[in-house]
């Protein structure tokens, strides 16, 4: 593993903090973390980092990722898969991520939540935690999940999804499958409750936020849509003042006018970028399998034989850029959708997502062209 010299600073850029970007500052790193941003130039005794004018933005974190780097998270439910898909979403910038699970077999949750929290005791870079998306789901919303994996859970299974010690549980769930008193003892045990692939009424949403459901998986996909007479589950999430709601912007899952609308909707800070992203993302081959059924990305596009999306072939990085480019939202905006908001959505918000002091060094370089050209995670390349 790199060592981290005693002393680094990081100087000669914009870097973005609570005040927006400022300039003609420099952030000093010492043991992993943050520990001042000083106006001017720091000691030059210290080991400078030159950013050449460009960006310094919080590292990113997605809170789902299917896989990366030629390696779906379902396939290779291990401490090695983790490695090669963690080491994938890095070089976009991504410093934190939830692995996600796609629905499957009890025996393969098993080992997915086994293979992260040992990756977490590792000290495994990037690992916060685990996605589960499904196996809970509506099959009328199914979208590329299979349906057959879908069931309720027993006991013993609800147990299982709240085992993770070491890291941060999320599971998507269709919580019209599940009473509110379910609902409430998942929430009480830890588990962030998101709503996603659900056939929900705006009635039922509204009593799932009641009961603990803390946001909505890729709002607007997977989920009962706005009607002026019938809001649905779209209704009830941008309606809801509390709630987070993860968006892939990708151009492919929602349009961009929807996704200006919603922004707007919602109070600042609850909407967060996610990549739903797929094996091809840092890989090598377009190509890849779910459930033995055959993807393809084509152009930044992923999807089955029959043209239903499949994930997404979105990186982090290309996610800020399109809520610039694409959406006109600030650079600044995109950068803490990438990272403050789902760090606070993670219960993670006083020690990632920020350039402040004390707070974990996880930080992105991106140059002018807001390319990546550099990733630290606590203060290491």
């Amino acid at each position: 593993m790199p060592t981290t010299p005693a002393t680094l600073v990081f100087r000669n850029a914009q870097v973005l903090t609570e005040r927006g970007f400022e300039r003609d500052v420099s952030v000093v790193v010492e043991d992993r973390h943050i520990v001042a941003v000083l106006p001017g130039e720091a000691s030059r005794s210290a080991q400078a980092v030159d950013l050449q004018g460009g960006y310094l933005v919080p590292g990113f974190i997605d809170t789902q990722v299917n896989g990366g780097g030629d390696v779906l998270f379902n396939d290779a439910p291990t401490v090695d898969g983790l490695r090669r898909i963690a080491a994938a979403h890095r070089r976009f910038g991504t410093t934190g991520m939830m692995p996600t699970l796609i629905s499957d077999d009890v025996a393969v949750m098993r080992r997915a939540i086994d293979a992260t929290s040992e990756a977490i005791a590792q000290g495994m870079p990037g690992i916060l935690g685990i996605h589960l998306e499904g196996p809970y789901l509506a099959e009328a919303r199914k979208g590329v999940h299979d349906p057959h994996k879908f069931h309720t859970p027993d006991a013993g299974e609800l147990d299982l999804i709240a085992s993770l010690g070491n890291g941060r549980t999320m599971v998507t769930l269709a919580p019209e499958r599940f009473s509110t008193d379910t609902l409430r003892a998942l929430a009480a045990r830890g588990v962030i409750i998101c709503a996603g692939h659900t056939a929900a009424s705006y009635e039922q949403l509204r009593d799932a936020f009641a009961a603990g459901v803390r946001g909505v998986t890729h709002l607007f996909n997977a989920m009962t849509p706005l009607h002026s007479r019938d809001p649905g589950a779209v209704g009830a999430a941008l309606e809801d003042a509390d709630s987070w709601c993860g968006l892939i912007v990708d151009g492919f899952h929602v349009h961009d006018a929807a996704l200006r609308v919603a922004i707007a909707a919602k109070p600042r800070g609850k909407m967060m970028l996610v990549t739903d992203a797929m094996p091809p993302v840092g890989g090598e081959s377009e190509d890849f399998a779910l459930y033995g059924v055959p993807m393809t990305c084509r152009n930044g596009k992923c999807t089955t034989a029959d043209g239903t999306l499949a994930g997404s072939a979105l990186d982090m990085a290309s996610a800020v850029r399109n809520t610039v480019q694409r959406v006109g939202l600030s650079l600044a905006e995109a950068c803490r959708m990438a990272s403050t908001y789902p760090a606070e959505f993670l219960g993670l918000g006083g020690e990632l997502g920020r350039i402040a002091p004390g707070y974990r060094a996880d930080l992105v370089w991106l140059d002018p062209d807001l390319q990546v050209r550099g990733t630290w995670i606590a203060g290491r390349t």
